[in-house]
C-alpha cells in the first residue's frame, strides 16, 4: 500500500478569493499599482478614467504576491501596539525632539473642526470630534508646521557643519520616501520624520545633503556619507524599519 503522510503546513496557501480592496484614481499615475498597507489592506492605485472593471484580472494575476505581502506584514506589525492603530491619538510621541504631546477631544455642537494647544505639549481638538477623518487630517496638519519649525534650522545648522549648502527646504507627507533633493538642491523632508530617534533623522538629513553634491547612489555618494558621518551604515539598515514608528492614523 503506497505511503501517505498528513502534514501541518507552516502557511496556508492562498485563497483563490480576492482580499477586499479599494480602488483610488490618482492624476500623478502614469500606471496601475498595488499597495498592501500596514492595516492588510489592499489600495489599488489608477490613472484618471481607467476602467475600473479590470483591476479584478489585475489582483488575479498578483495573487500570490498579495498573499506574501499580508503575510509579511502581519509577521512585521505583530509587535506593534494597539494604540499604533488608534483612529484617533490620545498621544502624539515626537521621538526626533524627545516630546510627548497628550491630545484631547471635545465635542461641540459647531460645524467646523478647531484645533488648539491647550497646555504645553497638549493638543485640544474641539467641534464634531466622530470625525475619526477630519481629526486625523487636522493632527496631520500641525504634524506639517511642527516638522517646518523644528526641521528647518536642524538642517540649515548640519548643512553649516559638515559644509554641504541647499537651497531651500519644503515639508511634504510623502508616502514613500523620508526626504528628496532636487538638482537644484531644494530638499524636501517628509513630516514623518518626527517620529524617527534623532539619530535616524539626523541621518536621513546627512543622506540629502550629500546628494547636493552626488545625485545618485554610486559608490562616490556613500563615500561622502562615511566621510560626514562615519558608521553611517548602522543606520542606513535601522532607516528601512523606521515605519514601524510612525502611527496608523497618520497615514492619508
Amino acid at each position: 500500500m503506497a505511503e501517505s503522510s498528513e502534514q501541518l503546513e507552516l502557511f496556508s496557501a492562498p485563497s483563490a478569493e480576492l482580499p477586499d480592496y479599494r480602488i483610488r484614481e490618482s492624476a500623478r499615475a502614469r500606471h496601475v499599482s498595488i499597495k498592501v498597507h500596514l492595516n492588510g489592506q489592499v489600495e489599488v492605485v489608477v490613472p484618471n478614467g481607467f476602467d475600473h472593471s479590470q483591476v479584478p484580472e489585475l489582483l488575479h494575476r498578483r495573487r500570490d504576491w498579495l498573499w506574501r505581502s499580508q503575510l509579511r506584514l502581519a509577521h512585521q506589525t505583530a509587535g506593534l501596539t494597539d494604540a499604533h492603530f488608534d483612529e484617533k491619538p490620545e498621544q502624539i510621541e515626537v521621538r526626533s525632539r524627545h516630546q510627548t504631546w497628550q491630545v484631547s477631544y471635545q465635542p461641540a455642537s459647531t460645524r467646523t473642526l478647531a484645533m488648539t494647544q491647550s497646555a504645553p505639549q497638549t493638543l485640544l481638538l474641539r467641534g464634531p470630534v466622530d470625525d475619526s477623518a477630519a481629526c486625523a487630517d487636522l493632527l496631520r496638519q500641525w504634524l506639517s508646521r511642527k516638522a517646518r519649525a523644528e526641521f528647518a534650522p536642524w538642517l540649515r545648522e548640519l548643512s553649516f557643519v559638515v559644509n554641504l549648502p541647499f537651497s531651500r527646504i519644503s515639508i511634504r507627507g510623502q508616502k514613500t520616501r523620508w526626504a528628496s533633493c532636487s538638482s537644484n538642491k531644494n530638499i524636501s523632508l517628509n513630516y514623518k520624520l518626527l517620529f524617527l530617534p534623532p539619530e535616524l533623522v539626523h541621518y536621513v538629513f546627512v543622506h540629502e545633503l550629500c546628494h547636493t553634491v552626488h545625485m545618485n547612489h554610486s559608490a562616490a555618494f556613500w563615500k561622502l556619507v562615511e566621510e560626514k558621518q562615519p558608521g553611517h551604515r548602522r543606520f542606513r539598515d535601522e532607516i528601512r524599519d523606521g515605519w514601524q514608528y510612525v502611527p496608523r492614523w497618520v497615514e492619508d
